[in-house]
């Protein structure tokens, strides 16, 4: 059996960018742990306890900050920002002047660029062992976004086994914000296989349909008689080789549900009948951008096992794609004077074998 110790302290103090760098842990007393870095004010690990009592890692991640910096895969589990997703050719207009920004996915601007928020050192407060906020500033025309954007996110982990992430922003200059993490899961232990065995239930009727630059082509489209009709639990394998053209488009699941269920209700949740562990979302979010790894190649994570494609989904909590160019979508607009503030929940538990 693999055994899922939590990274060393150690091996996360460094310095980027003239910044120190840190590893924070958080327990509760029902058992479950989880580690956080200011380093992209990011989750590292969360030991869930598992149906037999054994404590597994279930976030993909590296057990040193050197492992973050060198990864294939920047974003694991991360702060993404100023804005989360894609923006069409990296272009946007706020009252009729046009803002460019850095083409870091093909012709499309991700995850607020080249040096989004996941490349950032973040400075940070511990309240009491069981709450860490970060802190971090950016600049006026970092990355090409208007207006000097203050921004915090706070991760408190509760005796419900509960992830709690808290996002709060304020802008000097009218701006555009898109929030999320972006922790990789694998219900089965991190490294230990593909997710495709995993039992998802998306509560939503409908979803934003890419094209095959995975921009939105306008408008959300009836999960009915889809792929991606997850109002059911069913496997991510049952429909995942459908010859759908939306599949093709993402090279899988890669696409953005609208959320309609208030803070107190799932949005989503996740089952492995292996480990027995459960994993429920909810948001205060528009949107749940469901990722099923697609991309992950070769990077070797904590417990020495490569991370091979579908290896880990995520659940991305977030306004939709390319909503500053999608006039229809809702506003990721912020202006002075306004606060931004959205909420993530990510709930484990056992769920008891029928």
């Amino acid at each position: 059996m693999t055994t899922y110790p939590l990274p060393l302290a150690k091996d996360f103090e460094d310095k980027i960018n003239n910044k120190n760098t840190h590893l924070i842990t958080l327990r509760n007393r029902a058992g479950m742990q989880i580690a956080l870095t200011d380093y992209g004010a990011r989750l590292v690990s969360a030991l869930v306890p598992d149906k037999y009592g054994n404590l597994i890692d279930v976030v993909l991640g590296f057990d040193s900050i050197k492992g973050y910096v060198n990864a294939q895969e920047q974003y694991h589990g991360a702060t993404i920002g100023r804005f989360c997703n894609r923006i069409a050719a990296g272009k946007f207009c706020i009252d009729d002047q046009e803002f460019t920004l850095a083409l870091n996915n093909g012709p499309n601007s991700l995850h607020g660029g080249k040096e989004g928020f996941h490349t950032k050192v973040w400075d940070r407060q511990v309240s009491f062992k069981k709450l860490v906020d970060f802190y971090y500033v950016s600049a006026d025309g970092e990355e090409g976004f208007p207006g000097e954007l203050k921004t915090s996110v706070s991760y408190e982990l509760s005796n419900e086994n509960e992830i709690i992430i808290k996002f709060r922003a304020t802008t000097n200059a009218t701006t555009i914000i898109n929030l999320t993490n972006h922790a990789y899961f694998n219900l089965n232990g991190e490294g230990n296989g593909d997710v495709l065995n995993h039992i998802v239930q998306i509560n939503s009727d409908e979803f934003v349909p890419i094209n095959d630059q995975q921009i939105p082509e306008g408008g959300v489209m009836p999960v009915e008689g889809t792929a991606f009709d997850f109002r059911e639990p069913k496997s991510i394998a049952q429909d995942f080789e459908a010859k759908e053209e939306q599949l093709i488009n993402g090279t899988g699941y890669d696409h953005c549900f609208v959320n309609k269920q208030p803070l107190s209700q799932a949005a989503a949740h996740a089952y492995s009948k292996d480990s027995g562990i459960c994993l429920e979302v909810f948001t205060t979010e528009p949107g749940l951008q469901f990722y099923t790894g697609n991309f992950l190649a070769d990077d070797q994570g904590k417990s020495g096992h490569k991370y091979l494609r579908y290896g880990g989904f995520c659940f991305e909590a977030q306004h939709y794609p390319d909503s500053p160019n999608q006039k229809d979508f809702p506003t990721v607009l912020l202006k002075p004077g306004e606060v931004f503030q959205s909420e993530i929940r990510y709930k484990f538990s056992i769920k008891k074998e029928a």
